[in-house]
């Protein structure tokens, strides 16, 4: 499956004429494409599906855990449910994810127990998972740094020959993922342009939810996200992030492309976010209901399950997946609840692997002080 030549596929485009691949209609019914395919049967499908679900009730658990006062903040992810299953479950193990702040779903492929997903948030530790074990570093907060780490750790792999040696073992790739306003910051044109020069083997992954933060897509560029690619000298493709299947093709080529050696790929996968940004944000501030009602009807999750219907999976099988999703709820609430009280001056030692340096040393002395003096007064630290 080559990444080499142009699309000829053209679907609803409402940003140009820039091709969308999708397999995988809103109605639930397949289509065809002439560069891309899902490769799985139905049984595979049915995984895909209990993924999202069980994505889906995460996220939910986890936004009522904020609104509850069991954790500070928390990013939603209803609505790119596919882009990021999809493209989670075309990694390797031997592959390696750098995640903004709300791949909870690539982290739940990697492996990630949902309890270490919220730790981050309720502030009890920095991070939550060991990266080296998952295969997934953790969560970045600086929009689009991530894109920059992604591309050093690609041109590492190359340098380890971790590359184009047609061996399914041993050939390695990455993907970066971040949002449609990280583009707009240096670091992501930074990155683009050093994996180019240095054809590294790493995939850019955007999930263009259409709005950063309160500002539309349309206030940060003019054309396709995709479109940047040409101007870096890699290529540039446009998916249906709603569609996991779709999403799952295109981002298994682009690995496959990376891991050959034949450098990078950015992917747009054209999604929405149906939610807040943050539990802190206000969307109706910013956009209009019926956008959001006419994304409903595009909803990631209600395509696979008529797909399904249709092709025979029983009743079973979604009263099943249905309970499972329950027990995750309750086991994430229970997990979030265990969490121990922030012991802020153990957070100094995970910074470095190796010693820390004088300024770490320097800042943890003046906490433990400040700490002390709290307790001292009689006010806890």
């Amino acid at each position: 499956m080559s990444l080499t030549t142009p699309d000829t596929y053209m679907a609803d485009d409402p940003a140009g004429d820039f091709p969308i691949v999708q397999l995988l209609t809103p109605e639930g019914e397949r289509v065809s494409h002439p560069e891309f395919a899902y490769e799985g049967d139905d049984e595979s499908i049915r995984g895909l599906y209990r993924d999202l679900v069980l994505m889906r009730r995460v996220d939910f658990e986890a936004h009522a855990l904020q609104r509850h006062g069991e954790i500070g903040l928390w990013p939603p992810a209803q609505g790119q449910e596919a882009a990021q299953i999809g493209s989670g479950r075309a990694l390797r193990k031997q592959d390696f994810a750098f995640p903004t702040y709300r791949e909870h779903g690539v982290a739940l492929c990697r492996g990630v127990e949902p309890g270490q997903l919220v730790g981050l948030f309720r502030g009890s530790e920095l991070g939550g998972w060991d990266p080296n074990e998952h295969g997934i570093a953790l969560y970045s907060i600086v929009i689009g740094a991530q894109t920059l780490h992604a591309t050093g750790y690609a041109m590492g792999l190359t340098l380890d020959g971790a590359v184009g040696h047609n061996d399914p073992e041993r050939d390695a790739a990455v993907v970066a993922y971040f949002g449609d306003g990280a583009t707009s910051e240096g670091s992501v044109s930074e990155a683009f342009d050093w994996a180019a020069v240095f054809n590294a083997p790493v995939v850019f992954f955007c999930q263009n939810n259409q709005y950063a933060i309160s500002a539309s897509t349309d206030r940060q560029t003019r054309g396709p996200i995709a479109q940047r690619a040409g101007g870096f000298g890699f290529r540039g493709l446009r998916v249906d992030g709603n569609d996991v299947l779709a999403c799952h093709a295109v981002t298994k080529a682009a690995l496959q492309k990376a891991r050959d050696g034949e450098g990078p790929t950015l992917i747009e996968a054209y999604t929405y976010r149906m939610g807040a940004h943050t539990t802190s944000d206000d969307p109706t501030r910013y956009r209009e209901t019926s956008e959001v009602e006419t994304w409903k009807l595009k909803d990631p999750i209600e395509r696979v399950k008529r797909y399904l219907q249709v092709h025979g999976t029983p009743q079973e099988f979604f009263d099943a997946l249905e309970v499972e999703a329950e027990e995750l709820g309750k086991n994430l609430r229970e997990a979030c609840k265990a969490l121990p009280e922030p012991d802020l001056e153990s957070l100094f030692d995970k910074i470095y692997v190796d010693g820390a340096t004088p300024e770490l040393l320097e800042q943890k002395a003046a906490y433990i002080a400040f700490r002390d003096g709290l307790e001292t007064e009689g006010t806890p630290a």
